[in-house]
């Protein structure tokens, strides 16, 4: 059994793309897309003609529905291939407007059930600020699932709990990129691998706690820099995994174990505690890691954003 097939045994595993035309190798459960996967799909010749009818269809129409209906396509494309649900993201220069993101939220659900998908099997993907997560919760009052990304603070983790979100994308690869960014000469590779490496442990503390105090949001391990970073969570909830790793993981034989147990986290000795805006405010900007991975995502999708627009109106 390669690796791969015995992580499917403990994880659901996601592919983390937007070029669906990769899905199939790998029979991932799920799949996720964010703005610059997307970007990086309708550049390929491939998907010229995709882009093209889309904009032809709405051309003067509202560029941001235009985006829209482009990241609707490509979704039902990706369902046509997965048995189960797409992420698709709300525009991240909305990161900090609760009613927008809610309303642009609404209107992603409403243009998938216009192609007959089922709100079911779509998680609307929203930035984990403070606003994002009071869009969230709106949200899955209505009925809309939600995906919180951008998430590098155990405040943000619990905070979504709080709100009773669908699911959270933990970024393990963003976390250790910090790390050893601010380690410099000082970061030694073997001594924060596996187990050790601060993504892995970052994760690994949220789905403890999760599954200490009963708390349903799912765990979505992602942004993985190696295949270590996997195998070390095999057991999360989910795990969503570019095409590159995946194929790492189907051509590796070696054993694979699991490394979280929802069973064995009920038994360990963890505080519950609880945010407020304020006290999550405080705990977010605390954390300098977060705040600066936090504002640096949202600020590369914003530009990745603008690049698709333009990409949009050249077409």
């Amino acid at each position: 059994m390669n690796q791969l097939d015995a992580l499917k045994q403990f994880t659901t595993v996601v592919a983390d793309t937007g070029d669906f035309k990769q899905l199939d190798a790998f029979k991932p459960q799920d799949a996720t897309t964010n703005p610059s996967l997307i970007l990086k799909a309708v550049q390929k010749a491939d998907y010229a003609p995709l882009v093209k009818d889309t904009v032809n269809q709405f051309r003067g129409r509202p560029m941001d529905e235009i985006v829209d209906r482009l990241l609707v396509r490509f979704g039902c494309e990706i369902l046509s291939i997965i048995p189960g649900r797409v992420s698709t993201e709300v525009d991240a220069r909305l990161s900090f407007d609760t009613n927008a993101t809610v309303a642009r939220g609404e209107r992603l659900i409403e243009l998938y059930q216009a192609q007959g998908i089922h709100s079911d099997r779509v998680l609307i993907k929203v930035a984990s600020t403070w606003e994002g997560i009071k869009a969230a919760e709106q949200l899955e009052r209505k009925g809309i699932r939600t995906n919180l990304t951008l998430l590098f603070a155990f405040c943000q983790a619990v905070a979504c709990g709080q709100a009773k979100v669908q699911l959270i994308s933990p970024f393990v690869g963003r976390i250790y990129d910090w790390y050893k960014k601010n380690a410099g000469a000082a970061w030694v590779e073997a001594d924060n691998a596996l187990a050790n490496d601060p993504g892995v442990k970052s994760v690994a503390q949220i789905y403890n706690y999760y599954k200490k105090f009963g708390i349903q949001t799912e765990v979505m391990g992602a942004s993985f820099r190696n295949v270590g970073q996997i195998t070390a969570l095999a057991g999360c909830d989910l795990l969503t995994i570019s095409p590159d790793l995946l194929a790492i993981l189907a051509a590796t034989d070696a054993p694979l174990t699991q490394a979280l147990n929802a069973d064995t986290a009920k038994d360990l000795a963890l505080e519950h505690v609880s945010y407020d805006e304020a006290s999550f405010r405080l705990a977010l900007n605390n954390d300098a890691m977060a705040t600066e991975k936090l504002a640096e995502g949202i600020r590369a999708f914003c530009v990745d954003a603008v690049k698709l627009e333009q990409l949009l109106l050249a077409a």
